[in-house]
């Protein structure tokens, strides 16, 4: 990771800001052309954070509502039209050199920088910082008034409209997706610094890795400029330190002002970098120094932290011949993909403070994850993201700041936005490439030349940006697009899917297995499928009338938080009447769990034939009543998370089927299957089949030896379809690889001899009686983070299904190394779980000041709180029309 400690950086950002609002053209003007007095503004002077976002400080100033509750951000759009004003005054730094440079990182999305009242410049973008020279009016300990006017937010298009129209680098999440409202940011969104330059300085740096002959490889690109008065050259300084300390590999070189030198460094014997899974990530620290060369007075440095390892592509097995690599080989080593598309954190996505950026990486990475897409009509994140998934060893594949649009997909070839796009791909090629997790550009999200046929290389823009990356990212894979063809959707018709999109619902009972258990597709870098957010969540956000189970059909505040996830419909089909918000939950949930769990099992058991799924999407950026995320606005995993980190395990056992349920008596014949990541292995699978009480009906056991690089059949699971009491049934699978002991899986597979309202079964089991015991006291882990270990249990006569920790305090974000399981009669889990501390929860309310208080977990189960809660209030619906 690279470090802010170059010599003479002074950041701007713990300044005192100040923020005022504007009709447009009104600062410029300043007073009245007509009575001569000051023209005001439409807000006085409030207090702002920098790096922040408008709507943030005047949520705090209390000049607008929670934008998060119910309509309320509708009420906000006017933020977006007003001009607003940045100050802050200060003593000018003791700075001293042969230049002193503004470097505004994070301007959103039209700037006009005034220093003292003098107009420095405009800037239009906000991912190419705006730097400006102030030698000339720069003055130590003299007082200095910098004023940042941000024009209103341009008029750019959100989910639905004309690709080939785009004229902006702005992130069109804000501008309203099937996830996001419409709350577009505005406000300075990263770091202002002022930087005093010396004689010359480090431009340009690229650090990028490889191995050779069991050789490490550091490959150096820096580029050297001068100020001032030039000279001939200047000493370079080059150290490698391994994670313990040693300088590995130094070179020290004479570098000509305004040149760039390529050299590589050898470091023999390197610790390796691998994705989380299949190593360690330990992390080399290369320090560059720029020295005079008489005098030795250090001129400029730069330190950064990069991991070894050599990165291949190659075609998957059986890849028709016209096909990208979709096979990501690392160390000799093919990785199987299991990632997450990731949005935006939030709306205002100036505010997210780091804790949430390292929360959301431990959370992909605790779920076996080890690949991450930054997708298209998203933001290029700050490089603290890239920093942890060097770190947590979390792929990153990065896309530029382009995305379909619906009425047309076709990348846009207006000239101002070729220029605009070139300057913000050339930024962030140069800066994000010297990040060890980086694996694959990609020109954007779902471009396509014509419906359903995805963009190619053909494409003018997409050449564009290729011969970019080819420029200043040359080892690294250039997608032109997500998905990348030749067809975008995914199809039953075979032979003619490579990269694929899609689905991003349940298909229904059987659809659902039939349509992924035939699909024969390369790569799947985005599908879905929707659930609600917890009731925990769902009533931070809406108000009481708004709390009880309701198609977004007959409810506008519901649709207006995922007008396209309602799962009502498919969830009463599934289950018969929900009467609480808790019971629908509980039951949009497992069928998102479900429904996910299936697609990740049948592209896994094809691997490398396929070679990974991406789920669309691991997070949201503000409170959706039902969505695609794993993880809800406010942290809290749904069920789909555990159930996704069950499928993503190293090692695991799994199940095909081609229905949820089956006529009782019939004939049934189960394929098992073994998928590990690991080296080949020796197991054995055992194989149950139970009823609601516990009660094994059948039992087979399957050996076999697993290969690292696909997955195996290993046997075939024959019954006869029973006749149960409450018509469920159960499957579960325990896997033994050999040498390494057996665990029981945390998910198993729930069937129904109904065919219609399959589950409504489940929602009648109440002989289980659960009990929860922690087993030690809490473990303070330092920086707000606490486990604790629990003995759960069920002392009933029924199954608990889907046992799951709940965090009371809401002071905490929490997960559990394991949840949402089934305990049947007499069984026991010992649960971990992790809390830690929240930090930069925007529109929350006030959660407390105790900050002394422990975690309270409690352990809930299917139906539970469905139940409690039923006793307090009455079924009803959306009053709103």
């Amino acid at each position: 990771m690279e470090k802010s400690e170059r010599l003479g950086v002074w950041s701007l950002s713990a300044m005192r800001w100040e923020l005022k609002g504007f009709w447009p053209w009104v600062p410029v003007k300043g007073t009245s052309m007509e009575i001569g007095s000051e023209l005001m503004g439409v807000t006085d002077w409030i207090p702002a954070t920098v790096p922040g976002g408008v709507h943030v400080d005047l949520f705090r100033a209390g000049l607008i509502d929670n934008p998060y509750r119910d309509m309320a951000s509708t009420h906000c759009e006017w933020v977006e039209n007003r001009w607003w004003v940045y100050r802050t005054v200060f003593p000018a730094p003791s700075l001293a050199g042969e230049a002193i440079e503004l470097i505004c990182q994070g301007l959103d999305y039209e700037a006009l920088v005034y220093w003292n009242g003098q107009l420095l410049g405009e800037h239009r973008g906000m991912y190419e910082p705006a730097v400006f020279d102030v030698t000339d009016t720069f003055s130590p300990e003299e007082t200095v008034e910098l004023l940042i006017v941000l024009k209103q937010a341009p008029d750019e298009m959100g989910q639905i409209g004309k690709t080939s129209e785009t004229f902006t680098q702005k992130s069109r999440f804000n501008y309203k997706w099937d996830f996001s409202t419409r709350l577009v940011n505005v406000g300075i969104w990263d770091d202002i610094a002022l930087v005093a330059r010396q004689r010359c300085s480090i431009e340009e740096l690229s650090v990028t890795t490889d191995t050779e002959d069991g050789l490490g490889l550091v490959r150096l690109l820096v580029g050297v400029k001068a100020y001032g008065e030039a000279r001939d050259s200047v000493s370079m300084a080059v150290d490698v330190t391994a994670p313990d300390g040693r300088i590995v590999a130094s070179t020290q070189i004479d570098i000509a002002l305004g040149e760039s030198f390529r050299h590589t460094l050898v470091v023999e014997a390197p610790a390796l970098w691998y994705p989380s899974g299949y190593g360690e990530q330990p992390l080399y620290t290369v320090k560059i120094r720029l020295e005079d060369q008489a005098t030795g007075a250090l001129l400029d440095s730069r330190q950064l932290r990069t991991g070894i390892r050599k990165l291949e592509y190659v075609q998957n097995v059986n890849s028709p011949a016209d096909a990208l690599p979709y096979t990501f080989v690392v160390n000799g080593r093919k990785i199987y993909i299991k990632g997450a598309n990731l949005t935006p954190l939030d709306h205002m996505y100036g505010n997210v403070d780091p804790a949430r950026y390292e929360w959301i990486v431990r959370m992909a990475k605790a779920s076996h994850m080890n690949l991450l897409r930054i997708w298209g009509g998203g933001v290029i994140e700050k490089p603290y993201l890239y920093e942890l998934c060097d770190e947590m060893g979390i792929l990153i594949w990065q896309e530029f700041i382009q995305s379909s649009s619906g009425i047309d997909n076709e990348p846009s070839k207006k000239p101002a936005f070729l220029e605009l796009l070139a300057r913000n791909a050339v930024s962030a090629l140069r800066e994000r490439r010297n990040h060890v997790s980086l694996t694959v550009w990609s020109g954007g999200n779902e471009l396509m030349s014509a419906p359903n046929v995805p963009s190619t290389y053909e494409d003018s823009n997409l050449a564009m940006l290729r011969g970019l990356a080819l420029e200043h990212d040359p080892g690294r894979l250039f997608l032109p697009t997500s998905a990348s063809g030749p067809v975008q959707y995914i199809t039953e018709e075979r032979g003619v899917s490579h990269d694929v999109h899609g689905h991003w619902k349940y298909m229904n009972n059987p659809d659902h297995y039939r349509i992924y258990g035939q699909a024969d597709h390369l790569f799947h870098s985005e599908f879905g499928v929707d659930g609600l957010s917890g009731p925990k969540s769902i009533r931070k956000f809406l108000s009481p009338r708004y709390q009880q189970p309701v198609s977004m059909k007959q409810c506008t505040v519901w649709r207006h938080h995922g007008e396209w996830w309602d799962t009502y419909d498919r969830d009463t089909e599934l289950f018969g009447e929900l009467a609480t918000l808790e019971s629908f939950a509980d039951c949009s949930q497992w069928i998102q769990a479900e429904g996910l769990r299936y697609i990740l099992e049948a592209n896994r058991r094809r691997k490398f034939e396929n070679s990974g799924s991406i789920i669309w999407q691991l997070n949201e950026p503000w409170p959706n009543v039902s969505c695609t995320n794993l993880i809800d606005y406010y942290n809290e995993p749904k069920m789909a998370y555990y159930w996704v980190a069950e499928a993503f395990r190293s090692r695991r056992a799994s199940l095909d089927y081609a229905s949820l349920h089956a006529r009782a008596g019939e004939r049934q014949q189960l394929p098992v299957y073994v998928s590990t990541d690991g080296e080949s292995a020796d197991c054995t699978v055992g194989a149950e089949v139970l009823d609601s009480r516990g009660q094994r009906l059948h039992e087979q056991t399957f050996s076999g030896r697993t290969e690292a690089d696909r997955t195996l059949f290993i046997g075939m699971l024959n019954l006869e379809v029973p006749h149960t009491v409450d018509g469920l049934y159960y499957v579960r699978l325990s896997l033994d690889v050999h040498g390494e002991g057996t665990r029981k899986q945390a998910d198993l597979y729930l069937f129904s001899t109904e065919g219609k309202h399959v589950y409504a079964s489940a929602l009648n089991l109440r002989g289980g009686e659960l009990t929860a015991v922690p087993a030690d006291a809490w473990q303070d882990n330092g920086g707000g983070t606490f486990d604790r270990v629990y003995a759960v249990r069920n002392t009933g006569s029924e199954a608990l299904l889907h046992v799951y920790p709940v965090e009371h305090t809401d002071l905490y974000w929490m997960k559990a190394d394991q949840a949402y399981f089934t305990l049947f009669p007499g069984e026991e889990r010992r649960v971990q779980v992790t809390c830690k501390r929240k930090a930069g929860e925007l529109f929350a309310e006030p959660s407390g000041s105790d900050e002394n208080r422990q975690p309270e977990i409690a352990f809930s189960y299917f139906q539970a709180a469905a139940r409690q809660q039923e006793q307090l209030n009455k079924a009803g619906t959306c009053d709103d029309q």
